[in-house]
């Protein structure tokens, strides 16, 4: 399995599971959603997540993702990026998370 991870909060997530799929907002304003490998998740916690609670990570199966996924360049690294909303069954597990505990293995 090839897994990239999302943060979003709780509350957001719960309610996409309601509705059937997740749209961050960065969905509307840039055209897709931001995610991360294992490897940069931290890092992302600690550029925009800093001191947020009530946040979670979505562990994505990028083989069940029905829109398309780019790996694209920023910060001199090749990030994933969710092009369309995500169907809920591509999220595998999901794991509470606040940002300065940093604990994410």
């Amino acid at each position: 399995m090839n897994t990239i991870y999302h943060i979003t909060r709780r509350q957001v997530w719960e309610e996409a599971q309601i509705i059937g799929s997740y749209r961050a907002d960065s969905l509307l304003t840039e055209g897709f959603i931001h995610c991360s490998t294992h490897a940069q998740v931290l890092k992302t916690a600690d550029r925009f997540f800093q001191n947020q609670t009530g946040l979670i990570i979505l562990c994505i199966d990028v083989y069940k993702v029905n829109s398309e996924v780019k790996y694209e360049l920023a910060d001199n690294e090749l990030f994933p990026h969710i092009y369309g909303a995500l169907n809920i069954d591509a999220v595998c597990q999901t794991i509470d998370f606040e940002a300065r505990n940093n604990y994410f293995v």
